[in-house]
């Protein structure tokens, strides 16, 4: 664990012209990891796309502060330029821009000495072919790769806090074990805080959840360990009142 810190106060935000995440709290420390669990349209990639910026989602009140830094109202390059990391639920494709590329420009001058090395190392870390690594941007990847790429980046640039919209959707067994491991290994290697979006209890098999957090209707209605989100997989969302 360290000393970064995001916290993120009642926070609320719409989508389409409709606010679906009311009034949300959430603080997550370095070394961390927080998992948002819920049914289908509960606000869960809302909540990852206010927190990041993104586009098409915009925050109606609260504050995501990292650091103490706001983030409400700056572009998303510059939240991550303050050290937030989003990995996509679907990564686009970015034709004519290579992989080395992008993380190049990402980096600050001292950090793009030995980028090649690093790419390579954690393309191994997660079974990632190194053939892609001279691709274009996520083109002509499958959706498992592109998943697999989003970590890669991760290790990269090396974040004080991420945002994972579901990794493990399209991912087979083998390839989120070593997705999940290289996560965990992260909260150790460099501090990284993580908030992952999932459905499935799956991911937490090799990612320790220091945090299990059940959202509802946009918001937070239960928050317990790990041992909630295998009473979810085996029960549901009844109890809190989801068909």
């Amino acid at each position: 664990m360290n000393g970064h810190l995001l916290e993120v106060r009642d926070l609320h935000a719409e989508a389409g012209g409709r606010e679906v995440v009311h009034g949300l709290d959430l603080t997550v420390r370095g070394g961390e990891v927080h998992v948002i669990m819920g049914p289908n349209g509960s606000g869960k990639s809302t909540l990852a796309h206010a927190l990041m910026g993104r586009p098409g989602t915009r925050v109606t009140g609260g504050s995501i502060r990292l650091d103490g830094v706001e983030l409400v109202g700056l572009p998303a390059w510059e939240r991550a330029r303050a050290g937030l990391f989003l990995a996509l639920q679907q990564p686009v494709e970015v034709p004519g821009v290579s992989l080395q590329s992008a993380l190049a420009e990402a980096l600050d001058q001292p950090g793009r000495a030995g980028l090649a090395q690093r790419l390579a190392e954690e393309a191994a870390s997660i079974g990632f072919d190194r053939r892609f690594l001279d691709r274009a941007l996520n083109v002509d990847l499958s959706g498992g790769e592109r998943k697999r790429n989003e970590i890669l980046q991760l290790g990269v640039l090396r974040p004080p806090f991420c945002v994972l919209d579901e990794i493990d959707s399209g991912l087979d067994v083998d390839a989120l074990a070593a997705v999940a491991r290289r996560l965990e290994q992260a909260t150790t290697e460099w501090g990284l805080g993580v908030v992952a979006i999932t459905h499935f209890h799956r991911l937490l098999v090799e990612l320790r959840a220091d945090a299990i957090h059940v959202l509802v209707d946009g918001r937070i209605v239960s928050t317990g360990g790990p041992e909630l989100a295998a009473e979810l997989e085996q029960t549901g969302y009844r109890s809190y009142g989801v068909a």
